[in-house]
């Protein structure tokens, strides 16, 4: 699995910049995702739409995790983004493991036991 470039930075910001202690729900970590594999490719939020058969307001509501996604769509919307279902949740599965990660060693390393 190779990990878009996009993603690098931008979801783990994105997911360690929330509510301190607040996994993201995985709607949020979808749509982060999402729009970073769409950065990625340099596919516009239009373009995408287009090519995924959606309105671009709703792809936008995805990308900022403000909706559900059906599993129809979504195998639409990596098709268009010539990745697939399974490739895209397992960087989300990887992102929202490596926050739970570092929320834990954040409460629970010598530097937060002094504080």
């Amino acid at each position: 699995m190779t990990r878009p470039a996009a993603l690098a930075g931008a979801v783990d910001d994105a997911l360690h910049s929330g509510v301190p202690g607040r996994e993201p729900l995985l709607r949020e970590a979808l749509g982060m995702s999402l729009r970073a594999y769409r950065a990625d490719k340099n596919v516009t939020l239009r373009e995408l739409a287009k090519q995924a058969r959606v309105s671009s307001g709703y792809l936008s509501e995805l990308e900022r995790g403000r909706k559900e996604v059906s599993s129809e769509l979504l195998a639409a919307i990596c098709n268009a983004l010539d990745t697939t279902v399974a490739e895209l949740l397992m960087e989300v599965v990887a992102n929202m493991s490596l926050h739970s990660i570092q929320e834990e060693l954040a409460t629970t390393s010598p530097a937060a036991a002094e504080a």
